[in-house]
C-alpha cells in the first residue's frame, strides 16, 4: 500500500504511521505534525484537480476542505465526515481598510462555516480520522468554538461528546451551541488551559479521542482556509497574512500549508505572517519581542473569549512558521480590539472581537511602518458576529467601561415619542 502520510515529531523527527494508532504526542513528549508524502504528487496537476473541482456539487468536494485532500488527508471518501464546510468569502475590507490605512486589505470571513467559526475546518479532518480509528467518543477543552464545532460534527457522525470549559469563561452565543447540538458539557474550576490539561488528561484514561488543535489531524483541515484564498486570488499570492493568535494553530496551519504549495510549486512566492495577540493574553508576543523562552500568562483576560489562552499548545509550531515566512508577532488593546471590531461590523462584515484583532493589529502595524500602506493583504477573520452579541451591544450602550473601553465609534438606540414628527427630528442628519 502507498504511504501518503505519516505523523512526525516536530522535536525528534521520530515518525508513526498516522491512523494506525491514537497519538498526539512523540514519544519524546514533543509535538507532532502530518507529513504528506510529496514525492507523490505533482504540484501542476494538483493545482489544476482543484480548479476542477471548484464549485462542483453533492460530493466531498464540494467542501471547501475536501476540495484539496491530497494535502488534507487522502483517505477514502466513505470515511469523510463534512458539512460542505468552507466556501467562505473574500471581502474588500471597506471602511475597515481604511481604518487601518491598508488599501488593498481583503478579509475572509471564516464566520461563514457552518457553526460560525473556521474550527469546523478543522473539525472535519480530525472528526473523520476519528471514524478510521473506530472512535465513538470525542472530547474537547475549549473558550467557545471548538465546542460548537465539535458538538455539531459529533452529531453528524452519530458520536458523543464531551466538552470541559471555563466556569463562567464562555460567551453565551457559543455556549448556547454545544448545548444544543448535544454535548456533554462539563463547567469546570480554572482557565482555559486548566481545561485543556484536565481534558488530555481524561482522554489517555477513558480512551477518548481528543479534537484539540494538538490533535495534528485539525491542523491539516485548517490549513484549507490558506489554500482557498489563494484559489479565490487566482493563486496571486499577498504580501501579508494576518491572523488572531489564541492557541496558535490557525498561523500554525497556514504556514505549513504554504511551505507544502511552495515545496510543489504551486506558489513562487512566501507571503509574511503577522499574528496578533489581546494583550492580556499575549505569550507569544512578550516571546517575540523580548527574545526569551516562552512564558505562559497565568490567567489571561480579554473582551476577545476565543484568545484568552495564556498557554497556547501549537506556540512551538507557530513560531516555527512565523520565522520561515519572516512574519511578525504584534500584541492589541482591549480598546483598539472594540474600535476595529467597530469598524469591521460598519463595513457590513461583522466579526467576533477575537477576529477583529486582525484589522487592529493591522493599523498598528502600519503606523509602526512593518507594513506599507500598499501592501497587499488578506486578514483572517474567524468567528460569526453572533458568537458574541454581549460584546457588540455593550460597546454601543458605552457599557464597557469597567473593562476600560469607550464606545469611540458607538451606534446606540435613541429613545423617541411615538410620533411622524420625533422621528423626522431623528433621522434629520441622515436623509
Amino acid at each position: 500500500m502507498e504511504v501518503k502520510f505519516l505523523l512526525r515529531c516536530i522535536e525528534c523527527g521520530n515518525e508513526y504511521k498516522a491512523y494506525k494508532e491514537v497519538r498526539y504526542k512523540c514519544s519524546c513528549g514533543g509535538l507532532l505534525e502530518v507529513k504528506h508524502n510529496l514525492e507523490r504528487l505533482n504540484g501542476k496537476k494538483l493545482k489544476e484537480a482543484w480548479e476542477a473541482r471548484w464549485g462542483i456539487r453533492n460530493s466531498v468536494f464540494s467542501s471547501g476542505v475536501w476540495r484539496y485532500k491530497e494535502l488534507i488527508a487522502d483517505i477514502p471518501d466513505d470515511s469523510i465526515i463534512t458539512k460542505l464546510e468552507g466556501n467562505t468569502r473574500l471581502y474588500d475590507s471597506g471602511p475597515a481598510g481604511e481604518y487601518a490605512n491598508l488599501k488593498k486589505l481583503k478579509l475572509k470571513h471564516e464566520g461563514e462555516n457552518p457553526t460560525g467559526s473556521f474550527k469546523d475546518r478543522g473539525m472535519t479532518s480530525g472528526i473523520s480520522i476519528s471514524k478510521l480509528l473506530n472512535a465513538k467518543t470525542v472530547a474537547c477543552a475549549s473558550t467557545g468554538n471548538t465546542s460548537a464545532s465539535m458538538a455539531s460534527y459529533a452529531a453528524k457522525a452519530g458520536y458523543k461528546s464531551i466538552i470541559f470549559i471555563p466556569s463562567g469563561k464562555i460567551a453565551y452565543g457559543k455556549l448556547s451551541q454545544a448545548l444544543a447540538y448535544g454535548g456533554k458539557t462539563l463547567q469546570i474550576e480554572g482557565n482555559f488551559d486548566d481545561a485543556m490539561q484536565l481534558v488530555q488528561e481524561v482522554c489517555s484514561e477513558l480512551n477518548i479521542y481528543l479534537l484539540n488543535s494538538i490533535n495534528p489531524f485539525r491542523i491539516e483541515g485548517q490549513k484549507a482556509i490558506g489554500f482557498e484564498i489563494l484559489q479565490q486570488l487566482e493563486w496571486n499570492v499577498p504580501d501579508w497574512f494576518i491572523i488572531p493568535g489564541g492557541n496558535l494553530g490557525n498561523n500554525t496551519a497556514l504556514s505549513k500549508g504554504l511551505m507544502e504549495l511552495y515545496s510543489l510549486g504551486i506558489i513562487n512566492k512566501i507571503p509574511r505572517i503577522a499574528v496578533i495577540q489581546a494583550r492580556g493574553a499575549n505569550p507569544l508576543y512578550e516571546m517575540w519581542k523580548n527574545k526569551t523562552f516562552f512564558k505562559p500568562v497565568k490567567d489571561p483576560d480579554t473582551i476577545a473569549t476565543a484568545i484568552k489562552i495564556g498557554n497556547p499548545v501549537s506556540w512551538k509550531k507557530s513560531i516555527r512558521g512565523i520565522e520561515w515566512t519572516d512574519g511578525v508577532v504584534e500584541e492589541v488593546t482591549e480598546q483598539e480590539i472594540m474600535d476595529a471590531k467597530a469598524k469591521v461590523d460598519a463595513s457590513g462584515i461583522g466579526a467576533e472581537p477575537a477576529s477583529c484583532c486582525v484589522v487592529a493589529g493591522a493599523k498598528k502595524l502600519v503606523e509602526a511602518g512593518t507594513i506599507s500602506s500598499d501592501s497587499s493583504a488578506v486578514g483572517i477573520l474567524t468567528g460569526n458576529m453572533l458568537k458574541d452579541p454581549d460584546a457588540t451591544v455593550n460597546y454601543h450602550l458605552g457599557n464597557l467601561k469597567q473593562r476600560g473601553i469607550d464606545g469611540k465609534f458607538k451606534n446606540a438606540p435613541e429613545n423617541i415619542k411615538s410620533d411622524i414628527e420625533s422621528v423626522k427630528k431623528a433621522v434629520k442628519d441622515i436623509i
